[in-house]
């Protein structure tokens, strides 16, 4: 399979290339970003193939429907890292939270957070390739809070590889700060920095197109990639959670094949919620897409009345910080499938000139064919997380919080929903021990203490070790210094 550009092509790239290519060099031309040439068109006897399979044999299928080119010995090792998970035959349970409602729960790997699902793997392909062209890469990566300690996971000690994540200090919780200053292998870098996490993402991006910055890497011998959703390398992994939390609800018996449900997302980057609709697009039966969101709503904006505004927009510190994202990169790619690569580039083009664009009513009527959204503030999510686990017993975390309101003013309640649950409670304690007990200001270590009596929970004991773990990475600069900073570490 080939991948095309999300803004057409110039003479500095070709017009197609493989899925190796893409992933190595993840920017395409003008800015933009590459997407599959096609999809491959699953059906119900994919699903039927597939009720009774592992995640990593239906993952294994699915991928190989994609044609890309990667060894299959290559595929299975990267997909035999679900071992390391609570799990390994069923990495991702779906559990019924109420009536219709159920919650597909992401975060059972090594990090606790959704993005182990498609960064474990996606490591192991990318150091192969690497190796196999016997190529140097240095990995960008920028967090909100979950893709860098998953990165750094993945990638710590790998062969031909190095990584320099970037995070907005004091911009996460304790425990995923934690997760990244306490990792010591020779091969990463962690690197805070005065801002916010939009700051972090437009360095990363302004780094990957500059031709200076490549140069000052080409004296060095290395290559450039990322390790953010930008790379599809991410997005096709988080394509595959999707199709078995459908297949758990029929293992369940709450629906049958060909049921229509709702995949309810909350999105900060649309990551997340890309990887839904291409699996609607592939087959999957979906009634709508709803994006959940916090305070930060300029996605509930886009669904609601086609605007992506940002000219009076700040990024607001809230209780659900990895969606304290202000330009969601993988909206490029919806807007690419709908409207094509012309009209993709100018709106592209007017949100990085004007910080704003605007949908015709025709678009936004097709945009809203497959999505609808809602935000919730704190408060109310706060809430949702005392209700849920009071009344039907179940503790989850201010992200997957954000879901509920959405799920209320959303769905329609006859239409089973599956909400995504994008983090373990241990990484966001503070706010959840706020939510149960009133407690104020605790530290993340008293908040976790306390959620496990009042819950009955165990603490892991890979989070419970980071409060004693020696920092190992202490760098916080100014923005302006990072690609110094970067060069000074390599």
């Amino acid at each position: 399979m080939n991948f095309i550009q999300t803004r057409g092509y110039d003479a500095s790239k070709p017009k197609n290339v493989t899925f190796s290519e893409a992933i190595l060099n993840p920017i395409a031309s003008f800015g933009g970003l590459y997407v599959p040439e096609s999809l491959p068109s699953l059906g119900e006897e994919f699903l039927i193939k597939h009720i009774n399979s592992s995640y990593k044999e239906l993952a294994s299928d699915m991928l190989s429907r994609f044609e890309i080119d990667i060894d299959k010995s290559v595929i299975d090792e990267a997909l035999n890292l679900y071992d390391k998970f609570d799990n390994p035959k069923n990495p991702v349970p779906v559990v019924k939270v109420k009536e219709n409602l159920y919650v597909s729960e992401l975060y059972h790997g090594p990090t606790r957070a959704f993005k182990d699902m498609a960064l474990q793997p996606f490591g192991i392909v990318l150091s192969s390739i690497a190796q196999k062209r016997d190529e140097h890469y240095l990995i960008l990566a920028a967090t909100s809070g979950d893709t860098g300690p998953a990165a750094l996971e993945t990638f710590k000690n790998r062969a031909n590889v190095q990584v320099a994540c970037l995070y907005p200090d004091g911009g996460t919780s304790d425990v995923q700060r934690l997760q990244m200053v306490t990792e010591d292998a020779k091969n990463l870098k962690v690197i805070g920095i005065n801002g916010v996490f939009d700051d972090a993402q437009n360095a990363l991006k302004r780094l990957l197109a500059s031709d200076d910055f490549k140069a000052a890497l080409k004296k060095k011998n290395i290559l450039l990639s990322a390790a953010n959703s930008v790379n599809f390398g991410r997005i096709i992994f988080q394509i595959i959670y999707h199709i078995h939390s459908y297949l758990e609800l029929v293992r369940q018996g709450a629906i049958i094949i060909g049921e229509k449900v709702y995949l309810n997302v909350p999105s900060g980057n649309f990551g997340n919620a890309l990887g839904a609709y291409y699996a609607w697009k592939m087959g999957l039966n979906v009634s709508k897409i709803i994006i959940s969101s916090n305070e930060n709503n300029v996605l509930t904006k886009l669904i609601k009345t086609g605007k992506y505004d940002l000219r009076d927009s700040c990024v607001v510190s809230t209780t659900s910080p990895a969606m304290d994202i202000l330009k969601s990169s993988n909206v490029e790619r919806i807007l690419f499938d709908m409207f094509g690569h012309e009209r993709t580039k100018e709106l592209m083009q007017e949100l990085e000139s004007k910080n704003f664009y605007e949908l015709s009513a025709d678009e936004l009527a097709k945009l809203q064919e497959s999505f609808d959204a809602d935000f919730c503030n704190g408060e109310e999510g706060k809430r949702y997380i005392k209700d849920i686990f009071y009344n039907h017993g179940y503790l989850m975390d201010p992200h997957t919080a954000t879901c509920m309101k959405s799920y209320e003013t959303c769905s329609d309640p006859k239409i089973k929903t599956i909400a995504y649950s994008t983090a373990e409670w241990t990484k966001f304690s503070p706010v959840i021990a706020n939510a149960l007990t009133g407690e104020i200001d605790a530290e993340d270590i008293l908040a976790l203490e306390s959620i496990s009596k009042e819950a009955n929970l165990e603490i892991p004991a890979m989070v419970k070790e980071l409060f004693t773990k020696p920092i190992a990475q202490s760098t916080i600069i100014e923005k302006e210094e990072i690609e110094k900073e970067i060069l000074k570490f390599l």
